[in-house]
């Protein structure tokens, strides 16, 4: 196979040491260790998985530096890093598996004032790009994306299928949207005016910077003006909202199910896990970790780890949950101390 790799060449592509030669496989893909066979590669990269390791029949498998173990048969490469280390081994699998098919579906719907070049993009049938739409070189478009008047959308991007990018949005290069992903919808701004909800008009975009990844059924909101900006490097799971005029800084993790509310920043390689919310007009400081179902309702400094609602750090919301456990036993003792006294009383 074209893409296969060699165990020296598996070592070079993961900067690894092979500290175990066994048969020298020819490496076709990519597989669990414990559904691995001998032309596929796999990864010791947890603890919890070894009893998988010594018993997987894989060709080669990447684990972590002081590693000897193992069947005998099977090839070992150590690195420093060996979930990042297999991830290179996928991107490699992956990227020589999928190769652009440039051209125009004839069922799909191109605006003759749209900028592309159809020999250097790919258009699904059921994608619609309006007017005044650019789509960088080696852009793929989905089946059923649509593409709004004036959108700009960067090289190498994959816009998955049922997509939407509204009007004047921007997304930088290498961005990939997965399916059902909403970029540019209305933010939620009303006001109450003469026993009513007075829609306010949202006038702004939403920018993304270069190799963002925005998960399935994502959506973020354009800004009421100016614009919702999400910055480079920065990974959104599925299930995610973002309001109008949220800075999103550069590489942060947004775990499913999380929800910013509108103004508010996270700075540089903040991460929120699942289900995590955040109020409007707060500033979250760089590289601060917020655990799952973390209640964010004021700014928070960098640096940090923080968990319960609302937000603390993490050590001082552990303390609180060991007293709230010994709560129960305390309200026993405070009873049968008021019992005693009752029964003295009496």
């Amino acid at each position: 196979m074209a893409n296969a790799l060699t165990l020296s060449e598996l070592a070079q592509l993961v900067d690894g040491d092979i500290v175990r030669g066994g048969l020298d496989p020819s490496l076709a893909g990519v597989a669990s260790l414990d559904t691995a066979g001998s032309g596929d590669a796999s990864f010791l990269g947890n603890e919890k998985y070894r009893a998988q390791f010594l018993t997987t029949r894989a060709g080669a498998v990447i684990a972590a530096h002081g590693e000897t173990g193992g069947p005998e048969s099977t090839a070992l490469i150590t690195v420093a890093n060996p979930s990042l280390a297999f991830a290179a081994v996928v991107k490699h699998f992956a990227a020589t598996s999928r190769s652009l098919m440039p051209g125009i579906h004839p069922r799909a719907m191109v605006d003759e004032a749209a900028f592309l070049d159809p020999s250097k993009v790919r258009v699904h049938p059921g994608a619609v790009i309006m007017a005044g739409a650019k789509i960088g070189d080696g852009s793929e478009i989905g089946p059923n994306v649509v593409i709004g008047e004036d959108v700009v959308i960067g090289q190498n991007c994959r816009i998955m299928a049922n997509a939407t990018i509204r009007e004047r949005c921007v997304l930088g290069d290498r961005v990939i949207l997965q399916p059902g992903c909403v970029i540019g919808s209305d933010g939620y701004g009303y006001e109450f005016s003469g026993g009513k909800h007075v829609k306010i008009d949202q006038v702004g975009i939403v920018q993304i910077g270069d190799d963002v990844e925005i998960g399935a059924n994502t959506t973020i909101d354009r800004a009421r003006f100016g614009k919702t900006e999400i910055g480079e490097g920065t990974k959104i799971d599925n299930l995610v909202q973002i309001g109008h005029n949220v800075v999103v800084g550069r590489h942060c993790l947004i775990i499913s199910q999380s929800g910013i509310a509108g103004s508010s920043k996270l700075e540089d390689y903040v991460t929120a896990a699942a289900q995590v919310g955040i109020v409007g007009h707060v500033t979250v400081g760089a590289k601060a970790i917020l655990t799952a179902r973390t209640g964010v309702t004021t700014s928070l400094p960098g640096g940090e780890t923080y968990a319960g609602k609302p937000a603390l750090p993490m050590r001082d919301e552990m303390k609180m949950q060991v007293q709230l456990r010994r709560l129960p036993k305390l309200i026993e003792r405070i009873k049968a101390l008021e019992n005693g006294k009752a029964s003295e009383e009496a």
